[in-house]
């Protein structure tokens, strides 16, 4: 991620954004995606496992996850907004003490980052405009389950995307950008790392996947 980018991370999910997100999630929990993620990572069981959230914004995963066995939990964040949603969150949900905050861009602080069982990137992938090395960078980091949540690999989204959002933000100065990667390419890169999909699923725009190292 460039400079520009994690600028525009910062301007995109600000205090005032960030706490309407937080207040919708104490109001109807995760986002519908979110939620089937968390749901398909529960049916491959994530009893006593720990986890690596990338991008986790409030927690949502993070906070489910412990309800349902997750130990600990790494919570990777570019965005200090949602840093500090996630750990108020997490000390609300009596978890705090469990959680390990790291700001900043994945790909820059990998080396600080410990494996974990579990790796999801919650609408991450579409904020990244080089995905082959942030996804190979964080499979090399998950020893059992990978999670994403991604856009759906369509022209007509990308026409969408590149007009009402991405030329909206440009129009306001705005560096950050949204991507649409291959899914094709991503499928590629997942199976030559060792790892091979047990659940993937559209709903709406976006498509929901998990993958089992072998």
């Amino acid at each position: 991620m460039d400079c520009c980018q994690r600028e525009g991370i910062e301007t995109r999910f600000d205090q005032k954004y960030v706490a309407k997100k937080l207040e919708r999630y104490r109001e109807k929990g995760p986002k519908e995606s979110t939620r089937m993620l968390i749901d398909a990572l529960k049916d491959a069981s994530v009893h006593e496992m720990t986890l690596l959230d990338i991008g986790g914004g409030i927690g949502d995963i993070q906070h489910e996850l412990f309800e349902a066995g997750v130990t600990e939990s790494i919570n990777c964040e570019a965005s200090s907004s949602y840093i500090d949603a996630c750990k108020e969150e997490a000390e609300r949900g009596g978890h705090g003490a469990q959680v390990t905050h790291i700001k900043g861009d994945f790909v820059d602080v990998v080396d600080r980052i410990p494996s974990a069982d579990i790796t999801t990137l919650d609408r991450v992938i579409c904020c990244y405009h080089d995905m082959p090395k942030l996804v190979s960078m964080s499979l090399a980091k998950t020893r059992k389950l990978y999670g994403f949540v991604i856009p759906i690999d369509k022209w007509w989204l990308k026409t969408v995307i590149s007009i009402y959002y991405n030329l909206r933000f440009l129009l306001q100065r705005n560096p950050f950008r949204v991507f649409v990667h291959s899914t094709e390419a991503l499928e590629k890169l997942m199976i030559r790392s060792g790892f091979r999909s047990i659940f993937s699923q559209v709903k709406g725009t976006w498509l929901i996947s998990v993958y089992e190292k072998i």
